[in-house]
């Protein structure tokens, strides 16, 4: 390690305990209610589009990310490939979409407190978000080593957790699959439903991006990312839809919509109509700690963006900084966890994890037009699949509500105003190579 750099100390393993710690929490805790209310049954069909979305975006990554391994992701991979300015809106739009989720996972982790403890207090639940996010971003701060080990316990205890879920609830499933599984052709639901969903569905796919993300504290990035990705990704579909096929056949559509706009705890409430009911306190445990992963892991990753984008002066210099005995970029992640915390008091899932429907979807639209302008001897896999990346990503980024979008095309023209206030600092050193 260099002076400036972060240690090379994640494998394989830990890259794919990474990246599934950053994927399994909001996505299948909380945002399958958000869809099912959308799509109905159809969520199932949801899920596997947003996968093979996903799929295309993430071998972009895995090529981008082993041929350029820094940290910073696609904000690096615009400015090498691209330009710099859709670099910088790559990483404004990745500061604003997963600083959205991370609020997300934080009122997810808050719900599931409070049902587990039969307590309905909107105001109590914002506080233990709160509480959450500061308690995580000190461990972040800590160092990569000790992020790493909590994140291993926490994804065990969510893999172990989801798996019990599946298994329990076979027999409920089945006995209400006749009825409640009637609705998985998208005619029954509607194209513009089905589409909306997906765009919803495919934010809980995007953890993998964690693992590009930290390139720089990969070692031997060009063999340990690409696999890390592929294997977080395919893990992620079996469960997933394993899941949403024994929740809506065990409670339906409709129930389930509703649990995640009363209680943001959607899968406590299928395990309670269960034959052995007793699952919903396991359910609560596994998504009170899976809150927590996904936490983790985007006070990571964001901290580190944001640690890029400091290097190259579209941030303070300041926050480029690196603490000399751990290699931790500890003032950005303070000042992270102190944005988190902020957008926890708006108190609406919905509402966060719209906003970072549209804003990651942008995001990974940049990272596939990068992928297509990566030299033919760095390229890993078929022009094609960026080409699908590129053109799935811009398309579903309109399905959601047009207040949405909206708000983040202003997000946009804001970021692009900051870079140009931004630009009046001292020019820093160069990033690392």
């Amino acid at each position: 390690m260099t002076a400036g750099q972060l240690a090379r100390v994640v494998g394989v393993p830990g890259a794919v305990l990474l990246g599934l710690g950053s994927i399994l929490g909001t996505g299948i805790f909380v945002s399958v209610g958000l869809a099912a209310g959308i799509a109905g049954p159809a969520v199932v069909l949801a899920v596997v589009i947003a996968a093979v979305v996903a799929t295309c975006n993430g071998l972009s990554s895995a090529q981008l990310a082993a041929s350029h391994p820094v940290s910073g992701g696609t904000y690096e991979y615009g400015y090498r490939y691209l330009d710099p300015t859709l670099g910088f809106i790559a990483g404004w739009m990745f500061l604003c979409a997963k600083s959205a989720s991370a609020a997300t996972a934080a009122l997810g982790f808050g719900g599931y407190v409070l049902a587990a403890a039969d307590l309905d207090r909107s105001a109590l639940g914002i506080a233990l978000a709160v509480a959450a996010v500061a308690a995580l971003t000190l461990i972040v701060a800590g160092g990569m080593t000790r992020s790493n080990r909590t994140n291993a316990i926490i994804v065990s205890t969510t893999l172990a957790a989801l798996a019990l879920f599946v298994v329990v609830g076979i027999p409920s499933a089945r006995e209400g699959a006749a009825i409640h599984l009637g609705g998985l052709a998208p005619g029954d639901t509607g194209a513009r439903d089905l589409l909306h969903a997906t765009a919803l569905m495919f934010v809980a796919f995007t953890g993998y991006g964690r693992i590009a993300t930290l390139g720089e504290e990969v070692t031997s990035p060009e063999r340990t990312i690409p696999r890390a990705i592929v294997l977080a990704l395919l893990a992620t579909l079996v469960l997933y839809v394993a899941v949403v096929l024994v929740a809506i056949a065990t409670i339906g559509a409709g129930p389930l919509a509703a649990a995640a706009r009363g209680t943001a705890a959607p899968l406590e409430v299928v395990a309670e109509a269960f034959t052995v009911p007793q699952v919903r306190y396991v359910i609560a445990v596994a998504a009170i700690t899976a809150m927590l992963g996904v936490l983790l892991n985007l006070l990571l990753g964001l901290s580190r963006v944001l640690l890029a984008m400091a290097r190259r002066g579209d941030m303070p210099p300041a926050l480029a900084r690196l603490d000399d005995r751990r290699a931790s970029p500890r003032a950005a992640v303070l000042v992270t966890g102190a944005v988190i915390a902020t957008l926890t008091l708006i108190g609406s899932v919905k509402t966060t994890w719209s906003f970072s429907a549209f804003t990651v979807l942008v995001y990974y639209a940049i990272t596939n037009l990068a992928a297509l302008r990566l030299p033919p001897p760095h390229r890993r896999y078929p022009r094609w699949i960026p080409a699908l990346g590129l053109a799935s990503c811009l398309f579903l980024a309109f399905w959601v509500e047009p207040r949405i979008w909206l708000s983040g095309l202003g997000l946009v023209a804001a970021g692009l105003l900051w870079k140009r206030f931004a630009r009046r600092w001292r020019t820093p050193a160069p990033p690392p190579t």
